[in-house]
């Protein structure tokens, strides 16, 4: 029970870095222009990640649940995603934030992963969102924050592409990306 506790403490400790980050580029950005899009659904995004936390440790706790079988697997792909999300951060700079921020006329950013991907961070948060609850036997954590997961995100990725189309030159930029998989090149592409 410990390891999991300092798991998620650790995975806590890691969110709340990355809000300190989302505020700073965030105060940056609105200083250079930029323009927010999306606060409807934003604080439902905000809710649900807190509630994640709070419904993989009931059930965790309540339900005795064992560490899972395949956890070598689970936190290879959990390393993983966070080495991706690492990555994402990091290329955006000070682009990057949790909210829909866009500065109007510059150039959208296309390396890192966002050279394969258009929302690689957005991947590496469906996969945590599935795999954490898994690594610790938390099925019904994992079933219903996917399901939530993909709900906001149907409302979450195009506003934010809604925004970036209107203020930006993002739609020539990502004509051969896909939102989360990368695409695979075919003998006759350039």
């Amino acid at each position: 029970m410990i390891p999991f506790f300092i798991f998620i403490s650790v995975l806590i400790v890691q969110r709340l870095f990355e809000l300190m980050i989302a505020r700073r580029n965030e105060k940056w950005m609105k200083e250079q222009g930029a323009f927010e899009f999306g606060r409807r659904h934003y604080q439902f995004i905000v809710l649900m990640h807190s509630m994640f936390f709070v419904v993989l440790l009931f059930e965790k706790l309540t339900f005795s649940r064992e560490v899972s079988v395949y956890w070598p697997f689970l936190s290879s792909v959990f390393v993983c995603a966070q080495l991706i999300r690492v990555w994402a951060i990091s290329s955006l700079g000070r682009y990057w934030n949790t909210k829909i921020i866009v500065l109007p006329n510059v150039d959208v950013v296309r390396r890192g992963p966002y050279r394969f991907i258009k929302h690689p961070n957005y991947l590496v948060v469906s996969i945590e969102l599935l795999v954490v609850p898994l690594m610790f036997g938390a099925y019904v954590t994992a079933c219903l924050f996917t399901i939530l997961n993909i709900l906001l995100l149907s409302i979450r990725i195009p506003a934010e592409e809604k925004a970036l189309r209107e203020l930006t030159q993002y739609e020539g930029s990502f004509e051969n990306c896909n939102r989360f998989l990368p695409k695979l090149l075919n003998k006759y592409d350039n």
